[in-house]
């Protein structure tokens, strides 16, 4: 693995810029996902499988107080037309937000990896069902101790992307999590009550979650 200063696993990421990656290279094992995500610092392959390492500053995260209910998403959460579960179909919701037509950094070396992180209780799924019984939204990502990091989600039923991050928020929130980091900001999240912080203010708050301790597991 390279980086700015080549000492360590990981290069300091206080001293990376901002919007360019950390470090390229490594591998996906489990110790080297931990080591990146107690740092700050996340995967994100191109397609060509080529694996760079990002900490974006500035930051985006998601209050877990924060989150927008719209008038229209207030609806569909009264409506009963969802059912949500959580780590039911881990390896379908990581598929699911793999399949983008305007391609994906979930290449199959990073589904992988984290079905490997899955298998040894680190990420987890959030699954969202119709009345059909179909699966027509969801998101996935890594806790550790009182953070959660949101890799990706998707949706193939309107709303039920937003449903599925308001699930993880809800759970998060009663169960004594202290942060749900979305890494990059987007309209989209901003929209949902995401907010953006500098590097420096995000390792901060990581740091203070990584010490917390949750009531009980997030699943």
């Amino acid at each position: 693995m390279t980086g700015a200063d080549g000492a360590g696993r990981f290069p300091d990421p206080r001293e990376a810029p901002g919007e360019e990656p950390l470090a390229y290279g490594g591998d996906l094992e489990p110790d080297t996902l931990l080591d990146a995500y107690t740092h700050g610092i996340f995967p994100w392959p191109d397609e060509g499988g080529r694996l760079w390492w990002w900490s974006p500053d500035p930051r985006a995260i998601l209050p877990l107080d924060g989150f927008h209910v719209s008038r229209s998403l207030r609806r569909t959460l009264r409506s009963g037309r969802f059912r949500c579960t959580e780590d039911a179909a881990f390896t379908q919701v990581v598929r699911s937000c793999a399949e983008r037509p305007e391609g994906t950094w979930i290449v199959p070396a990073l589904a992988r990896a984290f079905q490997r992180m899955h298998e040894l209780g680190h990420a987890h799924s959030v699954e969202v069902w119709d009345a059909d019984g179909r699966l027509v939204g969801g998101l996935y990502g890594l806790a550790i101790g009182g953070a959660f990091m949101a890799e990706s989600m998707f949706h193939r039923a309107d709303d039920a992307s937003k449903v599925a991050l308001w699930h993880l928020t809800e759970r998060l929130r009663t169960r004594g999590f202290a942060l749900l980091d979305v890494q990059m900001p987007t309209d989209h999240l901003g929209s949902l009550g995401a907010i953006t912080v500098s590097r420096e203010a995000y390792l901060g708050l990581l740091d203070g979650a990584l010490r917390a301790s949750p009531i009980s597991d997030i699943m």
